[in-house]
């Protein structure tokens, strides 16, 4: 079958390793590239290090230069083939005055939730260069550090969002909840004040994100970590309907380069067609899925980005290195794959391992290069 791929110039020519948004846009490359989900964390001495010195979570991804810093440690161990910026999905609510604060062993909170009328007609979208200039500094500082003096740019840089429907979760929930019974208890009974939520909510990612692509971003994620605990049907009309409505409405292309988009929800295989048809560049798979068989229902109309277990790190290193075959073995020899893990990396991973899947990922799928893609 003849692929469509976009031209060779779609891609920006000053970087060094521009392997990752090749791929994004479905060209054919040398190795499968690879990158990981929260890959600037605590399973990094160097991370803690520099976190213990920023006093706090908030403190840390509210400097740019200690985000910058973060933001490049893992390169620095570990030859991945993209760097993500270092912030967190909830600046968003935290713009729009709800009071985000980290609680040792609980994770996020907010001082205040959206649960009735009054609430959400409060809600506004925030001034993105007013109240998240500290990320968009972050990420042309970062464009800077990644870039030597003859204007070479090591690897491509990734900004992200949450979703509006995640950030709704954390928003009506007032931090992370099991059952997210409060928000979908919400959307069942008064849809109008969810769905005002979430309007709101997609303006403000498209305007972040965009904000995000001018300061130097050149592919953007939204990660949609609790759409996968929507029901059929609900899915669609709460989370998937409103990240269609950011991806048309994210800048594609900035200064002369495509800016792919991908997206990713967790748990959510089943509708994976569909997510493909919303105009995303590529949709990220957690490691329920099989990669084989996705790849067959989407084709080449989409990049596939995962989705090994985030749990297989903790196996001996031969057994991380059979299992990076197996995902790779299963996507086969074609253009389209971003390695990934199918989650974020756990914060108790030994990164010796990290340095074990990264080579074996670039290793053996030089070795399926070999090949022709068919």
């Amino acid at each position: 079958m003849a692929l469509c791929l976009p031209a060779p110039s779609d891609v920006a020519h000053t970087l060094l390793n521009d392997t990752f948004l090749r791929a994004l846009l479905r060209q054919p490359t040398d190795y499968t590239p690879i990158w990981l989900m929260r890959q600037a964390g605590r399973y990094l001495p160097e991370y803690n290090a520099t976190r213990a010195r920023a006093g706090s979570f908030l403190g840390l991804a509210k400097n740019p230069d200690y985000a910058t810093e973060v933001t490049l440690q893992p390169l620095e161990r570990y030859p991945l083939d993209a760097a993500i910026l270092f912030s967190d999905i909830l600046t968003i609510p935290d713009a729009m005055g709800l009071g985000l604060n980290f609680v040792q062993g609980e994770g996020p909170r907010f001082e205040r939730t959206v649960r009735t009328e009054a609430d959400v007609a409060k809600l506004a979208v925030p001034d993105i260069d007013a109240t998240l200039r500290y990320v968009t500094d972050a990420v042309s500082q970062i464009r800077r550090a990644l870039t030597d003096g003859e204007g070479r740019q090591k690897v491509p840089l990734i900004g992200f969002s949450g979703s509006p429907w995640t950030l709704a979760c954390y928003m009506v929930e007032g931090g992370g909840s099991d059952d997210h019974r409060t928000v979908k208890s919400m959307a069942y009974a008064r849809p109008d004040l969810v769905h005002r939520i979430l309007d709101i909510n997609a303006q403000a990612v498209v305007a972040y994100l965009n904000a995000q692509i001018e300061a130097g971003a050149q592919a953007v994620m939204i990660f949609d970590t609790w759409g996968g605990a929507l029901a059929d049907g609900a899915y669609q009309r709460f989370s998937l309907d409103y990240i269609a409505k950011v991806v048309a409405g994210v800048k594609r292309e900035h200064d002369g380069a495509r800016i792919p988009v991908i997206t990713f929800t967790k748990g959510g295989g089943l509708w994976l067609e569909e997510i493909a048809s919303i105009g995303v560049d590529a949709v990220g798979l957690d490691w329920t899925v099989n990669l084989g068989a996705a790849r067959a229902k989407v084709g080449d109309r989409v990049a596939l980005q995962g989705n090994i277990d985030p749990s297989v790190l903790f196996a001996p290193p031969a057994a991380i290195r059979t299992e990076a075959r197996a995902v790779l073995d299963s996507f086969g020899n074609h253009p389209g794959h971003v390695f990934n893990l199918g989650h974020g990396i756990s914060q108790f991973t030994p990164p010796e391992h990290v340095a074990e899947l990264v080579d074996e990922v670039h290793r053996h799928s030089r070795a399926i290069r070999q090949k022709s893609y068919v």
